[in-house]
């Protein structure tokens, strides 16, 4: 095996225990605070492996539904209304799954957007 292969640990019968339903991982007798930090320090070096995995990012600031007759007739200085107000926040997505929502930000001279909330599995209103 070289050195780029991910090995997987066994997950046979000595497999550690799901985390309880509150999120956090199960704790045993003598555990504590210290013990969670290992383990997360732990699964970020577990997830070395795909961290120069290119995603594609994308900001939406809005929507908009036109005809292909709408379309056709737009020029340059066109206006195209989109379905969000004015200051309301823009979807982020990561590979095409609406993972945040933002605001536009200058960085500089250029546009940037900064993250307000996360949004979770299935959390899409």
């Amino acid at each position: 095996m070289s050195e780029d292969d991910l090995s997987l640990p066994d997950l046979g019968a000595d497999a550690p225990a799901a985390p309880d339903p509150a999120g956090m991982p199960a704790q045993t007798q003598g555990e504590g605070p210290q013990a969670l930090i290992e383990d997360e320090i732990r699964t970020a070096v577990d997830l070395a492996p795909v961290f120069d995995v290119p995603v594609n990012i994308s900001a939406v600031l809005g929507k908009a539904h036109v005809d292909v007759n709408s379309l056709l007739q737009l020029t340059s200085g066109s206006v195209l209304e989109l379905d969000r107000k004015v200051g309301e926040a823009i979807d982020i997505y990561v590979n095409n799954r609406l993972v945040a929502r933002g605001e536009v930000v200058v960085v500089e001279d250029r546009l940037g957007v900064t993250m307000t909330e996360i949004i979770k599995d299935g959390d899409t209103g």
